[in-house]
Protein backbone atom coordinates (compact mmCIF):
# COMPACT_ATOMS: atom_id res chain seq x y z
CA UNK A 1 0.00 0.00 0.00
CA UNK A 2 1.35 3.11 -0.90
CA UNK A 3 1.63 6.22 1.69
CA UNK A 4 1.03 9.44 1.90
CA UNK A 5 4.76 10.04 3.42
CA UNK A 6 7.90 8.77 2.59
CA UNK A 7 9.66 7.89 5.16
CA UNK A 8 13.22 9.38 5.79
CA UNK A 9 15.83 7.28 5.01
CA UNK A 10 17.67 5.96 7.99
CA UNK A 11 21.40 6.81 6.88
CA UNK A 12 20.41 10.74 7.09
CA UNK A 13 22.31 12.79 9.59
CA UNK A 14 20.31 13.96 12.09
CA UNK A 15 19.46 17.69 11.95
CA UNK A 16 17.82 19.26 14.37
CA UNK A 17 17.68 22.54 16.22
CA UNK A 18 19.29 21.01 19.55
CA UNK A 19 22.07 20.40 17.01
CA UNK A 20 23.38 23.81 17.33
CA UNK A 21 23.66 23.60 21.63
CA UNK A 22 27.10 23.56 22.50
CA UNK A 23 28.80 21.65 25.74
CA UNK A 24 28.31 24.37 28.95
CA UNK A 25 31.41 24.06 31.27
CA UNK A 26 30.19 22.43 35.13
CA UNK A 27 29.73 25.30 38.20
CA UNK A 28 32.44 25.72 39.87
CA UNK A 29 30.82 25.45 43.04
CA UNK A 30 29.24 22.25 42.32
CA UNK A 31 32.73 20.73 40.81
CA UNK A 32 34.33 22.26 44.79
CA UNK A 33 31.45 19.99 46.36
CA UNK A 34 31.48 16.78 44.56
CA UNK A 35 35.12 17.25 45.12
CA UNK A 36 34.88 17.68 48.97
CA UNK A 37 32.81 14.91 48.86
CA UNK A 38 35.08 12.52 47.26
CA UNK A 39 38.09 13.30 49.95
CA UNK A 40 38.26 10.36 52.25
CA UNK A 41 40.75 12.28 54.37
CA UNK A 42 39.62 13.20 58.14
CA UNK A 43 39.42 16.76 58.97
CA UNK A 44 38.38 18.20 55.45
CA UNK A 45 36.48 21.28 55.73
CA UNK A 46 34.48 22.63 53.29
CA UNK A 47 33.37 26.46 53.50
CA UNK A 48 32.18 26.69 49.96
CA UNK A 49 28.56 26.14 50.33
CA UNK A 50 26.39 28.83 51.01
CA UNK A 51 24.18 27.32 53.52
CA UNK A 52 24.03 27.91 57.20
CA UNK A 53 25.78 25.28 59.35
CA UNK A 54 25.86 24.52 63.52
CA UNK A 55 28.63 24.12 65.27
CA UNK A 56 28.12 20.15 64.52
CA UNK A 57 27.85 20.90 60.85
CA UNK A 58 24.41 20.67 60.28
CA UNK A 59 21.74 22.44 58.41
CA UNK A 60 18.79 22.25 60.54
CA UNK A 61 14.98 22.78 59.83
CA UNK A 62 13.86 25.59 62.41
CA UNK A 63 11.95 24.41 65.34
CA UNK A 64 9.24 26.92 64.17
CA UNK A 65 9.42 25.73 60.78
CA UNK A 66 8.70 22.33 62.12
CA UNK A 67 5.94 23.42 64.05
CA UNK A 68 4.15 25.24 61.53
CA UNK A 69 5.07 22.12 58.95
CA UNK A 70 2.54 20.35 61.95
CA UNK A 71 -0.20 22.99 61.62
CA UNK A 72 0.28 22.87 57.95
CA UNK A 73 -0.22 18.83 57.78
CA UNK A 74 -3.43 18.91 60.15
CA UNK A 75 -4.77 21.89 58.56
CA UNK A 76 -4.45 22.10 55.18
CA UNK A 77 -7.48 20.74 52.88
CA UNK A 78 -6.23 21.00 49.28
CA UNK A 79 -3.51 20.91 46.79
CA UNK A 80 -5.23 23.06 44.61
CA UNK A 81 -3.35 25.60 42.53
CA UNK A 82 -3.22 29.21 44.14
CA UNK A 83 -2.85 30.95 40.81
CA UNK A 84 0.56 33.05 39.70
CA UNK A 85 0.28 35.68 43.10
CA UNK A 86 0.89 32.60 45.55
CA UNK A 87 -0.04 32.47 48.65
CA UNK A 88 -1.42 36.26 49.22
CA UNK A 89 -1.58 35.38 53.09
CA UNK A 90 2.58 34.67 53.02
CA UNK A 91 3.25 37.93 50.97
CA UNK A 92 1.02 40.23 53.35
CA UNK A 93 2.56 38.71 56.29
CA UNK A 94 6.05 39.34 54.91
CA UNK A 95 5.69 42.97 53.97
CA UNK A 96 5.87 44.43 57.62
CA UNK A 97 8.77 42.58 57.99
CA UNK A 98 10.14 44.06 55.11
CA UNK A 99 8.81 47.61 55.29
CA UNK A 100 7.60 48.16 58.94
CA UNK A 101 6.19 51.47 59.75
CA UNK A 102 7.62 52.79 56.01
CA UNK A 103 5.26 50.75 54.40
CA UNK A 104 3.92 52.81 51.27
CA UNK A 105 0.32 51.18 51.24
CA UNK A 106 -1.31 51.37 47.98
CA UNK A 107 1.93 52.11 46.25
CA UNK A 108 3.37 48.51 47.17
CA UNK A 109 2.57 45.89 44.23
CA UNK A 110 4.00 41.88 44.15
CA UNK A 111 3.90 38.45 44.59
CA UNK A 112 5.28 35.04 45.97
CA UNK A 113 8.57 33.61 43.79
CA UNK A 114 10.17 30.67 43.85
CA UNK A 115 13.30 31.57 45.87
CA UNK A 116 15.15 34.95 45.82
CA UNK A 117 16.53 34.14 42.58
CA UNK A 118 12.72 34.16 40.82
CA UNK A 119 12.18 37.15 42.01
CA UNK A 120 15.23 38.63 40.65
CA UNK A 121 14.46 36.86 37.19
CA UNK A 122 11.29 38.41 37.43
CA UNK A 123 12.28 41.92 38.07
CA UNK A 124 14.66 41.81 35.45
CA UNK A 125 11.96 40.74 33.00
CA UNK A 126 10.01 43.50 34.37
CA UNK A 127 12.40 46.13 33.84
CA UNK A 128 13.28 44.88 30.94
CA UNK A 129 9.65 45.01 29.82
CA UNK A 130 9.45 48.74 30.79
CA UNK A 131 12.73 49.28 28.94
CA UNK A 132 14.49 47.37 26.98
CA UNK A 133 18.26 46.84 26.98
CA UNK A 134 18.34 49.26 30.17
CA UNK A 135 21.82 50.10 31.93
CA UNK A 136 21.91 48.25 35.03
CA UNK A 137 24.72 49.13 37.89
CA UNK A 138 26.39 46.31 39.26
CA UNK A 139 29.14 45.94 42.13
CA UNK A 140 31.87 43.94 41.61
CA UNK A 141 31.95 41.45 43.31
CA UNK A 142 28.78 40.12 43.29
CA UNK A 143 26.32 37.22 44.17
CA UNK A 144 27.24 34.81 40.65
CA UNK A 145 23.75 34.36 39.66
CA UNK A 146 23.29 38.00 39.23
CA UNK A 147 25.24 39.38 35.90
CA UNK A 148 23.42 35.92 33.94
CA UNK A 149 20.40 36.94 35.47
CA UNK A 150 20.67 40.46 33.90
CA UNK A 151 22.23 39.26 30.52
CA UNK A 152 19.06 36.39 30.17
CA UNK A 153 16.53 39.30 30.06
CA UNK A 154 18.79 41.95 27.80
CA UNK A 155 19.92 44.13 30.08
CA UNK A 156 23.42 45.84 29.87
CA UNK A 157 25.94 45.71 33.05
CA UNK A 158 27.69 48.33 34.28
CA UNK A 159 30.24 47.36 36.87
CA UNK A 160 31.86 49.43 39.47
CA UNK A 161 34.04 48.40 42.13
CA UNK A 162 32.16 47.33 45.39
CA UNK A 163 34.95 45.66 47.57
CA UNK A 164 38.66 46.20 48.25
CA UNK A 165 40.26 42.56 49.23
CA UNK A 166 43.55 44.24 50.73
CA UNK A 167 41.09 46.03 53.45
CA UNK A 168 38.57 43.68 53.43
CA UNK A 169 36.05 47.06 53.12
CA UNK A 170 33.74 48.47 50.93
CA UNK A 171 34.66 50.99 48.68
CA UNK A 172 32.31 53.87 49.00
CA UNK A 173 33.98 56.36 47.31
CA UNK A 174 33.67 54.50 44.44
CA UNK A 175 29.92 53.43 44.59
CA UNK A 176 29.31 56.71 44.83
CA UNK A 177 31.08 58.41 41.91
CA UNK A 178 29.44 55.03 39.87
CA UNK A 179 25.96 55.64 40.60
CA UNK A 180 26.27 59.44 40.71
CA UNK A 181 27.14 58.88 36.79
CA UNK A 182 23.61 57.07 36.26
CA UNK A 183 21.14 58.71 34.19
CA UNK A 184 17.64 58.91 34.29
CA UNK A 185 16.00 55.17 33.91
CA UNK A 186 18.97 53.74 34.44
CA UNK A 187 19.04 51.04 37.52
CA UNK A 188 20.85 50.03 40.29
CA UNK A 189 21.03 46.52 41.99
CA UNK A 190 22.41 46.91 45.55
CA UNK A 191 22.67 44.02 48.19
CA UNK A 192 20.72 45.40 51.15
CA UNK A 193 23.15 43.41 54.40
CA UNK A 194 25.35 40.35 54.56
CA UNK A 195 27.21 41.24 50.86
CA UNK A 196 27.21 37.38 48.76
CA UNK A 197 30.32 37.27 48.42
CA UNK A 198 32.37 39.77 50.70
CA UNK A 199 30.36 40.47 53.83
CA UNK A 200 31.06 43.71 53.11
CA UNK A 201 28.07 45.98 53.70
CA UNK A 202 26.78 49.41 53.66
CA UNK A 203 26.81 51.62 56.71
CA UNK A 204 23.75 53.93 57.73
CA UNK A 205 25.40 56.56 56.31
CA UNK A 206 26.24 55.29 53.24
CA UNK A 207 23.19 54.29 52.30
CA UNK A 208 21.87 57.65 53.36
CA UNK A 209 24.35 59.12 50.62
CA UNK A 210 23.34 56.28 48.16
CA UNK A 211 20.02 57.40 48.70
CA UNK A 212 20.30 60.31 47.79
CA UNK A 213 22.25 59.83 44.62
CA UNK A 214 19.36 57.67 43.17
CA UNK A 215 16.68 60.26 44.08
CA UNK A 216 18.80 62.80 42.68
CA UNK A 217 19.89 60.75 39.55
CA UNK A 218 16.51 59.08 38.52
CA UNK A 219 17.75 55.97 39.06
CA UNK A 220 15.32 53.02 39.81
CA UNK A 221 16.97 50.40 42.98
CA UNK A 222 16.72 47.01 42.62
CA UNK A 223 17.46 45.54 46.12
CA UNK A 224 18.44 41.91 47.12
CA UNK A 225 17.48 41.44 50.27
CA UNK A 226 18.40 37.71 50.76
CA UNK A 227 19.83 37.32 54.28
CA UNK A 228 17.64 39.40 56.55
CA UNK A 229 18.31 39.07 60.51
CA UNK A 230 21.72 37.05 59.67
CA UNK A 231 23.43 40.35 59.95
CA UNK A 232 22.35 43.00 63.15
CA UNK A 233 18.81 41.91 63.21
CA UNK A 234 15.22 42.19 61.42
CA UNK A 235 14.23 45.74 61.74
CA UNK A 236 18.66 46.89 61.31
CA UNK A 237 18.80 44.52 57.94
CA UNK A 238 16.23 46.23 56.44
CA UNK A 239 17.47 49.87 57.40
CA UNK A 240 18.76 50.24 53.99
CA UNK A 241 15.78 49.25 52.20
CA UNK A 242 13.82 51.81 54.12
CA UNK A 243 16.02 54.60 53.80
CA UNK A 244 16.28 54.61 49.81
CA UNK A 245 12.65 54.43 49.99
CA UNK A 246 12.86 57.87 51.63
CA UNK A 247 14.29 59.31 48.46
CA UNK A 248 13.13 57.30 45.44
CA UNK A 249 9.29 56.93 43.68
CA UNK A 250 9.94 53.55 42.85
CA UNK A 251 11.80 50.85 43.53
CA UNK A 252 11.91 46.60 43.01
CA UNK A 253 12.93 44.35 46.54
CA UNK A 254 13.89 40.57 45.60
CA UNK A 255 13.45 39.04 48.95
CA UNK A 256 14.43 35.05 50.06
CA UNK A 257 13.14 33.22 52.87
CA UNK A 258 16.06 30.21 51.94
CA UNK A 259 18.41 31.30 54.71
CA UNK A 260 16.27 33.38 57.06
CA UNK A 261 13.37 30.36 57.36
CA UNK A 262 15.81 27.49 56.23
CA UNK A 263 13.82 26.86 53.51
CA UNK A 264 16.83 26.15 50.93
CA UNK A 265 14.84 23.26 49.15
CA UNK A 266 11.80 24.56 49.53
CA UNK A 267 12.48 27.91 47.09
CA UNK A 268 10.27 30.20 49.14
CA UNK A 269 10.98 33.91 47.87
CA UNK A 270 8.63 36.97 47.19
CA UNK A 271 8.98 40.38 44.52
CA UNK A 272 7.89 43.37 46.65
CA UNK A 273 7.32 46.62 43.86
CA UNK A 274 6.81 50.17 44.77
CA UNK A 275 5.31 52.30 42.27
CA UNK A 276 5.12 56.00 42.44
CA UNK A 277 1.34 55.82 42.64
CA UNK A 278 -1.33 53.51 43.39
CA UNK A 279 -2.61 53.56 39.70
CA UNK A 280 0.85 52.49 38.46
CA UNK A 281 1.31 49.88 40.95
CA UNK A 282 -1.71 48.68 39.27
CA UNK A 283 -0.63 48.35 36.62
CA UNK A 284 2.67 47.09 37.40
CA UNK A 285 0.95 43.92 39.30
CA UNK A 286 -0.66 42.98 36.29
CA UNK A 287 2.06 42.61 34.21
CA UNK A 288 4.19 40.91 36.25
CA UNK A 289 1.55 38.55 37.10
CA UNK A 290 1.52 38.01 33.43
CA UNK A 291 5.28 38.08 33.36
CA UNK A 292 4.73 35.09 36.48
CA UNK A 293 2.16 33.21 34.89
CA UNK A 294 4.53 32.55 31.69
CA UNK A 295 8.24 31.96 33.84
CA UNK A 296 6.90 29.17 35.97
CA UNK A 297 2.59 29.74 36.21
CA UNK A 298 2.20 29.12 39.66
CA UNK A 299 5.00 29.26 42.47
CA UNK A 300 5.39 25.83 45.27
CA UNK A 301 3.32 26.61 48.46
CA UNK A 302 5.10 24.16 50.95
CA UNK A 303 7.38 27.12 51.90
CA UNK A 304 5.32 29.76 51.65
CA UNK A 305 2.59 28.84 53.38
CA UNK A 306 4.37 27.60 56.45
CA UNK A 307 6.36 30.73 56.54
CA UNK A 308 2.71 32.45 56.59
CA UNK A 309 1.67 30.19 59.66
CA UNK A 310 5.00 31.32 61.57
CA UNK A 311 4.35 35.03 60.53
CA UNK A 312 0.68 34.60 61.88
CA UNK A 313 1.37 33.37 65.28
CA UNK A 314 2.86 35.43 67.49
CA UNK A 315 4.12 32.37 69.34
CA UNK A 316 5.80 31.00 66.36
CA UNK A 317 6.97 34.19 65.20
CA UNK A 318 9.04 34.81 68.96
CA UNK A 319 10.70 31.37 68.91
CA UNK A 320 12.00 32.17 64.40
CA UNK A 321 13.41 35.51 65.81
CA UNK A 322 15.25 33.87 68.69
CA UNK A 323 16.38 30.87 65.94
CA UNK A 324 17.78 33.67 63.99
CA UNK A 325 19.44 35.27 66.86
CA UNK A 326 21.22 32.09 67.43
CA UNK A 327 22.51 31.79 64.15
CA UNK A 328 23.47 35.35 63.79
CA UNK A 329 25.34 34.66 67.06
CA UNK A 330 27.30 31.85 65.89
CA UNK A 331 28.13 33.60 62.81
CA UNK A 332 29.56 36.52 64.72
CA UNK A 333 31.08 34.78 66.90
CA UNK A 334 33.17 33.07 64.31
CA UNK A 335 33.98 36.06 62.89
CA UNK A 336 35.30 37.08 65.74
CA UNK A 337 37.17 33.89 66.65
CA UNK A 338 39.32 34.02 63.67
CA UNK A 339 40.53 37.62 64.42
CA UNK A 340 41.33 36.67 68.04
CA UNK A 341 43.64 33.45 66.60
CA UNK A 342 45.18 35.67 64.06
CA UNK A 343 45.33 40.23 63.77
CA UNK A 344 45.29 39.46 59.83
CA UNK A 345 41.61 37.95 59.85
CA UNK A 346 40.40 40.61 62.42
CA UNK A 347 38.41 42.91 59.36
CA UNK A 348 35.98 40.23 58.89
CA UNK A 349 34.54 40.69 62.45
CA UNK A 350 33.25 43.69 60.89
CA UNK A 351 31.53 42.18 58.09
CA UNK A 352 27.88 40.50 58.50
CA UNK A 353 26.46 37.39 57.21
CA UNK A 354 27.89 33.77 56.07
CA UNK A 355 30.42 34.99 53.28
CA UNK A 356 33.42 36.32 53.13
CA UNK A 357 36.11 36.58 50.44
CA UNK A 358 39.97 36.49 51.31
CA UNK A 359 42.53 37.61 48.87
CA UNK A 360 43.54 34.49 47.90
CA UNK A 361 44.73 33.48 43.63
CA UNK A 362 43.09 30.25 42.32
CA UNK A 363 46.39 28.60 42.94
CA UNK A 364 46.45 29.56 46.79
CA UNK A 365 42.95 27.62 46.91
CA UNK A 366 44.61 24.97 44.98
CA UNK A 367 47.19 24.36 47.72
CA UNK A 368 44.25 24.84 50.56
CA UNK A 369 42.31 22.27 48.69
CA UNK A 370 45.09 18.89 48.00
CA UNK A 371 47.19 20.40 50.88
CA UNK A 372 45.22 20.70 53.66
CA UNK A 373 41.94 19.60 52.61
CA UNK A 374 40.02 22.89 52.60
CA UNK A 375 37.32 23.48 49.89
CA UNK A 376 36.11 27.04 48.58
CA UNK A 377 35.49 28.46 45.14
CA UNK A 378 38.72 29.98 43.15
CA UNK A 379 37.57 33.38 44.04
CA UNK A 380 38.52 32.70 47.42
CA UNK A 381 34.95 33.41 48.93
CA UNK A 382 34.20 31.24 52.29
CA UNK A 383 30.85 30.37 53.67
CA UNK A 384 32.27 31.56 57.85
CA UNK A 385 29.25 29.40 58.89
CA UNK A 386 31.36 26.45 57.65
CA UNK A 387 33.94 26.74 60.41
CA UNK A 388 33.83 25.68 64.14
CA UNK A 389 35.59 25.90 66.90
CA UNK A 390 36.88 22.51 65.90
CA UNK A 391 38.56 23.66 62.71
CA UNK A 392 38.85 27.27 62.66
CA UNK A 393 42.51 27.23 63.82
CA UNK A 394 43.58 24.91 61.46
CA UNK A 395 42.00 27.01 58.94
CA UNK A 396 43.68 29.84 60.12
CA UNK A 397 47.01 28.30 59.70
CA UNK A 398 46.43 26.73 56.66
CA UNK A 399 45.21 30.10 55.03
CA UNK A 400 48.12 31.62 56.48
CA UNK A 401 50.84 29.14 55.42
CA UNK A 402 49.77 29.39 51.47
CA UNK A 403 49.92 33.40 51.60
Amino acid sequence: MATLIDPVPLTAAPIGTLDALTLQPPDPLLSVIGAFRADPRPGKIDVGVGVFRTEAGETPVFRSMKAAEAVLLETQRTKAYLGPEGDIGFFEALRPVVFGAADPGARVFGLQTPGGTGALRLAAELIALARPGARVFLGTPTWPNHPPILKKTGLQQIPYRHFDPQTQAVCADQVFEALDSAQAGDVALLQVCCHNPTGADFNLEQWREIARILGRRGVLPLLDLAYQGLAEGLEADAAGVRIVLEQVPAALIAYSCDKNFGLYRERTGALFGVAATGEAARIAHSNVLALARAAWSMPPDHGAAAARIILEDPALAADWRAELAEMRDRIVSMRELLGMIDPAFAPLARQHGMFSTLPLSPDQVRRLREEFAIYMPNSGRINVAGLTRGNVEAFVRAVRSVM
